[in-house]
């Protein structure tokens, strides 16, 4: 979800940018919106390599042409791991507590 509210917003100021026409205020965008997705865009991977039982270091295969984003696109779009994992519970588990 994070990466489809990402893209629609990247698309309307792509859209914005395109309206104004102004290249200074196309590169301060260009340069401010990365910055402040950096931190939660990381913060979803690596929950999301949790998720199959992948140490968030994972996100470093990303750096090896070709292969890298290949091996990382697969954890991310493969199934999590079913029941509780080294990471903690799994978060579409259901529970019935009866406290």
């Amino acid at each position: 979800m994070f990466t489809l509210i990402n893209l629609v917003v990247i698309a309307a100021l792509f859209m914005v940018m395109a309206m104004v026409g102004s290249p200074e205020v196309a590169a301060m965008v260009t340069f401010i919106y990365p910055l402040a997705v950096c931190l939660p865009a990381l913060a979803v991977n690596v929950r999301r390599l949790h998720d199959v039982d992948r140490s968030g270091w994972w996100l470093l295969i990303s750096l090896i042409p070709l292969v890298g984003p290949l091996v990382l696109l697969y954890f991310q779009v493969s199934a999590g791991t079913a029941g509780p994992n080294r990471f903690g519970d799994d978060p579409k588990a259901t529970t019935l507590s009866l406290e």
